[in-house]
């Protein structure tokens, strides 16, 4: 029997939706999974967005997935049922996480953004910061909100569709790479996909509606292809990216994370746990803490602490005022200008 390989771009209900060969050859077949595939107890979705697949096409014209490839890696969520963790996959085998905020309108939420790059530290997923709605604020202002992350490795690209400002330079990491693309609502998500490609921000926000309606309606998850400048020549298809756009991610538990984990998952920190005075450093109020004395020598943005107390301890804990005002005094006029 003769297979070809080929990409999930779509999944409803136990179809999937297959994408074969390449530049004007691309087909699409509508497939489902051969038997053997589902045998034995699931403990994960089997096939899912953005999985390499060995198809058959059959007499009808549909197709079946004869073979799925191992995953590089997988955006999952892990979802308790009656039998057990059940392990939901969002996307396999993203590239890079691309996380849209704006400048304001609203205003940027950098909680939900760190939230979203501890995530991505703890699936081994490469992250990209879009500063969008730049006009608002000018680009200077921009980089005062945002600029704290590009020291720490994630490239941040700022843009203004208004002002057409980082289009090209978007239109370059999204090329030949298949991207989760998400973020906050109203941060104009769609207006940049249509700035990229007419029509496609549309059809993005068309699927994600009906994926947020509920549990009562169909789920879609869909991918769509974001084509090269380029488009019709050789250098186009390889050059053509794919956007998932996942609004799952922004309800991703990190119940499975253990609290003393979340240091590794801040690069700033990371290298500094090793050196804390104390095995069972809490970060917060311990002599010989190494975190503390970057913080207070201005190495650690001190909002970024924060969103760190916050996911470690919780919201409850961040709110206690009682630790973070006996640092403070405990460090009074000896750092003044750099508490937190």
């Amino acid at each position: 029997m003769e297979t070809i390989p080929g990409l999930i771009v779509r999944c409803q209900s136990g179809f999937y939706t297959v994408e074969t060969g390449q530049g004007s050859g691309v087909r699409r077949l509508v497939c489902r999974l051969r038997g053997r595939l589902k045998l034995g107890r699931p403990f994960g979705d089997t096939a899912a967005l953005g999985d390499r697949v060995m198809v058959s096409e059959q007499p009808d014209g549909t197709g079946m997935i004869e073979e799925i490839a191992p995953r590089q890696r997988a955006l999952v969520r892990l979802a308790p049922t009656a039998r057990g963790p059940y392990q939901q996959v969002l996307l396999a085998n993203p590239d890079q996480g691309v996380f849209i905020f704006a400048c304001a309108q609203p205003d940027p939420h950098l909680r939900m953004l760190d939230r979203f790059l501890v995530i991505a530290e703890k699936q081994n997923l490469p992250a990209v910061i879009v500063a969008n709605k730049v006009d608002l604020v000018g680009l200077d202002g921009a980089r005062g909100i945002f600029g704290h992350y590009a020291p720490l490795g994630y490239p941040v690209i700022y843009t203004s569709v208004r002002q057409e400002l980082g289009l090209d330079e978007l239109r370059r990491i999204l090329a030949g790479k298949l991207s989760c693309f998400t973020g906050p609502s109203g941060v104009g998500k769609s207006s940049l996909l249509n700035a990229l490609q007419p029509g496609l921000g549309l059809a993005v926000r068309d699927v994600s509606e009906i994926t947020r309606k509920g549990r009562h309606t169909t789920n879609v998850r869909q991918m769509f292809r974001v084509e090269s400048p380029d488009a019709g020549t050789a250098e186009a298809a390889s050059g053509s990216g794919y956007v998932a756009d996942t609004p799952g991610i922004r309800s991703l538990a990190l119940w499975d994370t253990q609290p003393e984990e979340i240091d590794g998952y801040f690069p700033e920190l990371r290298p500094l746990v090793q050196h804390c005075a104390f095995n069972d450093c809490t970060h917060r109020h311990e002599p010989g803490c190494a975190v503390l004395r970057a913080l207070a020598e201005a190495q650690i943005h001190p909002e970024r602490y924060r969103s760190y107390l916050r996911l470690r301890y919780g919201e409850a804990e961040e709110r206690e005022k009682g630790t973070h005002h006996r640092w403070r005094e405990a460090h009074h006029g000896e750092h003044g200008e750099n508490e937190p």
